[in-house]
């Protein structure tokens, strides 16, 4: 720890030096994230002994308000420092004021009332046409059981061919894929449910695993199996899509979730419009859709120039 750099009061210095200890010893927290609670706080100090004019008390520390800490991220963006950085940072400040609070030595009421900066939204990039398929492809599965390539494969193309979420995909049951359906009932995200279309592609990569599945798959159960006849974890597949990413040289960025990612960004290139697209996600408000296509005011334009009857 970097305790001589910090300009602080040593009764200040002590309790840090012991929330810290804790951090690291009672809470188990990974030796990366203590590192940056004990930089945050430092920062913090160091901010506060120019604001107050002198090395911070306990006194002082209790006498903070919600301004103070406003005007230490405040200094912080001035610096340079992001969205992320300011929300680890004000993590690490709330940590050491509420383990003060515990302690008698403090209020952490003020740390509570100062909103966290607003987090940029972060989606996966969406792979290629012509990656989505090598991912999808029988022949590049890794798997050395012919059962459970053919599941990898089933579970992969119901995710970039219908727009499923990993785990919307692992809820399906062999009930859901009768004989000759061009459509699934999805139960998403607050149990909502909605209807995609069920690609060929989808249901013969369905049909393969199913015929190839050496477990019994009753009706009402979730159609994918683990090795050993369990249900399916999504931890599985994301480690299969780990094996083909280095197996095909793809992008970390190449995830379950970034197939869903291209179902999306690949229909909108075709044509697709985006209320359909919204619909085939399941998301709650349209902008959110917008926001996981990555389409901007001007494609929005276009959409509109070319489907609104009055453009």
């Amino acid at each position: 720890m970097n305790e001589l750099l910090v300009i602080g009061h040593p009764e200040v210095m002590e309790e840090r030096r012991r929330w810290l200890a804790g951090l690291a010893d009672e809470r188990r927290l990974s030796e990366k994230t203590v590192e940056a609670y004990e930089r945050d706080t430092r920062q913090f100090l160091t901010f506060l002994t120019a604001h107050l004019a002198g090395p911070p008390r306990l006194c002082d520390i209790r006498a903070l308000r919600p301004a103070d800490l406003r005007g230490f991220l405040a200094h912080r963006r001035k610096g340079g420092a992001g969205a992320r950085t300011l929300g680890r940072g004000l993590a690490g400040l709330r940590s050491f004021l509420r383990y003060l609070e515990r302690n008698g030595l403090a209020n952490a009421a003020g740390a509570g009332a100062v909103r966290s900066p607003k987090q940029p939204k972060s989606l996966p990039k969406p792979l290629t046409h012509r990656e989505a398929l090598k991912v999808v492809a029988a022949d590049a599965q890794l798997a050395e059981e012919p059962w459970i390539a053919a599941r990898n494969v089933a579970v992969l193309t119901l995710l970039y061919g219908c727009g499923l979420r990993i785990s919307e995909a692992l809820d399906l049951t062999p009930g859901d894929f009768a004989e000759a359906a061009t459509s699934l009932r999805v139960t998403g995200k607050g149990g909502k449910t909605r209807i995609v279309p069920l690609i060929a592609a989808a249901a013969e990569a369905v049909a393969a695993y199913r015929k190839l599945c050496p477990y019994h798959l009753a009706a009402g159960e979730p159609i994918f199996r683990g090795a050993r006849g369990a249900r399916l974890q999504p931890a599985i597949i994301q480690r299969e899509m780990q094996k083909l990413r280095a197996g095909l040289g793809l992008p970390d960025s190449a995830t379950p979730h970034a197939l869903r990612h291209s179902f999306a960004t690949h229909l909108l290139a075709g044509g697709g419009d985006l209320r359909t697209i919204q619909e085939l996600l399941g998301h709650a408000s349209l902008s959110t859709t917008q926001v996981y296509t990555g389409v901007d005011s001007a494609r929005l334009l276009e959409i509109y120039d070319r489907a609104h009857p009055r453009a």
